[in-house]
């Protein structure tokens, strides 16, 4: 039977198929699909199934189902892995590094086809002594776990170190490129050195032997110069910054000619300050002559590259910094005497050279072509005086003929009539001025009349008074004051103060 008219049945409205359980539906349907039998032998089958599947202790009922969270499930995830995984070491092949401004390292572990990410957060990252590149083969320790918001296993890593080379060497190799990338190491930026400076900057430790043996060379060598010494320490953690720190202070001060960072000798470890990056750029960005001093002649670092200068050891760059007072004294000696003989020999060869020349025919010819160039500079000088001459005689004349005719110009004539229109203006501007005042005059003596006659005080003149009660108002009705109250008269001269005693409204 088709599986379609199966569902209808099984669905059909008042059918007593409905009654059915789901399991006893798909037992019915089972029968009519695979089977000839009619509907209701299907449905006495299915009731028999049922029951004996009921007496024999069988149920189709499907078995509970636990539901995770996502968050629940891979924290469960996470809590076991980082259990079972707390401390492992795991090899493989850098790639996609990123170093964002966090501080934090962000990779990907290859190996083949698999492949883990990385992360190491800046706490563990800032004491790596190699900075991880794409490609380079690396262990990496650490506790592995799952970063929940992608659900993506990762590694949070605690150290790192490079497979083969250790990490010093792999940092010293990492960084040497870089800064000769740069340009650090380059001839043409290296300062010359002072042949005898006249104070020496020392940056290196004040206990250290290498101190007194750079005092006793230069003691021994020159005892008159100044040396300045800046204590810092040249092994372990601080050493670096406070070498840069030294090296700084001379140059803000510039009370140095040169400047010597010494240190003895070590191993790799004790010599790895001197491979700092911030400390070798503070080295190039040096404005005063700078030698490097560290370690025996076999040792190098990076300071040892971006220095103006190299010393295999901190007593050779005691002599190296300044010549011996008796060595200096004998290479004067010797240039003064070869000055001396040059000298001589210029002067020998110069006279020489003129007595030859003296005799030679051009010398007559030469003495030709001078007197002619003079004869002619005297023609030029003589012509240049005429000019001269005229140019004074007619600059003259055009005088004396501006004179006579300002001569028949008579300025006092002219001043005086000047001097008579201006007296008549002036006389006549009094006049209307004088005019115009006595009119103001006669209008403002008008006005002071009209404002007398109309001032208060005129009233006063006349005998009357101006009364005011005890807050200084003008009485006009006599309600506004009781008996007893106090008040005040102005009159024409002077005011007086009184007391009410009787009222008449």
């Amino acid at each position: 039977m088709p599986l379609a008219v199966v569902f209808s049945l099984l669905y059909e409205p008042g059918a007593p198929f409905l009654a059915l359980s789901l399991r006893e539906k798909w037992v019915f349907a089972f029968c009519l699909i695979r089977s000839d039998h009619s509907r209701h032998r299907c449905l006495r089958y299915t009731s028999l199934v049922s029951s004996l599947s009921d007496q024999m202790g069988f149920s189709f009922r499907p078995p509970e189902r636990p539901v995770w969270k996502v968050r629940d499930l891979v924290a469960s995830v996470r809590g076991h892995i980082e259990r079972e995984y707390s401390d492992a070491w795991v090899e493989g092949e850098i790639s996609n590094f990123r170093a964002p401004d966090s501080g934090h390292l962000y990779f990907t572990l290859k190996d083949g086809n698999a492949q883990i990410r990385v992360v190491m957060f800046r706490s563990s990252a800032r004491l790596l002594r190699f900075r991880p590149a794409d490609g380079l083969q690396v262990v990496v320790r650490g506790r592995v776990t799952v970063y929940e918001d992608r659900g993506e296993l990762q590694i949070s890593a605690e150290y790192i170190e490079p497979k083969g080379a250790g990490s010093l060497q792999l940092a010293f190799e990492q960084l040497k490129a870089k800064l000769e990338a740069e340009g650090l190491f380059a001839t043409e930026r290296k300062k010359p050195i002072p042949t005898l400076p006249s104070r020496i900057g020392l940056v290196t430790s004040a206990q250290a032997a290498a101190l007194r043996d750079i005092l006793n060379v230069l003691q021994r060598r020159h005892h008159s110069v100044n040396v300045l010494i800046y204590p810092a320490q040249v092994q372990g953690d601080a050493a670096s910054h406070e070498v840069a720190a030294g090296v700084r202070y001379f140059n803000q001060h510039d009370n140095v000619d040169v400047i010597v960072v010494a240190r003895g000798g070590g191993s790799a470890e004790d010599l790895a300050a001197f491979n700092d990056e911030a400390l070798a750029r503070t080295v190039a960005a040096s404005e005063i002559p700078l030698i490097s001093a560290v370690g025996h002649e076999t040792d190098f670092t990076i300071v040892d590259f971006v220095a103006d200068l190299r010393a295999p050891t901190p007593s050779a760059a005691a002599e190296l910094v300044i010549r011996s007072r008796q060595e200096v004294e004998d290479h004067a000696t010797a240039l003064h005497e070869r000055l001396s003989r040059a000298m001589r020999y210029r002067l020998l060869m110069g006279r020489q050279a003129l007595t030859e020349l003296a005799q030679h025919g051009a010398f007559a010819r030469m003495m030709e072509l001078i007197r002619q160039r003079q004869q002619k500079l005297d023609d030029l000088t003589h012509r240049m005086e005429l000019a001269e001459r005229q140019v004074l005689e007619q600059m003259r004349r055009r005088w004396e003929t501006i004179s006579a005719a300002v001569r028949h110009y008579d300025l006092r004539l002219v001043l005086s009539g000047m001097r008579k229109q201006l007296e008549s203006g002036t006389a006549a501007l009094v006049a209307v001025m004088r005019n115009v005042l006595l009119g103001y005059r006669v209008r403002s003596e008008r006005f002071q009349t009209a404002l007398e006659s109309l001032s208060p005080l005129a009233i006063l003149e006349r005998g009357y008074a101006l009364v005011f009660d005890s807050e200084g108002k003008l009485l006009k009705d006599a309600h506004r004051v009781k008996i007893g109250d106090e008040i005040s008269a102005r009159l024409a001269h002077g005011e007086i103060q009184a007391a009410v005693t009787k009222k008449e409204e």
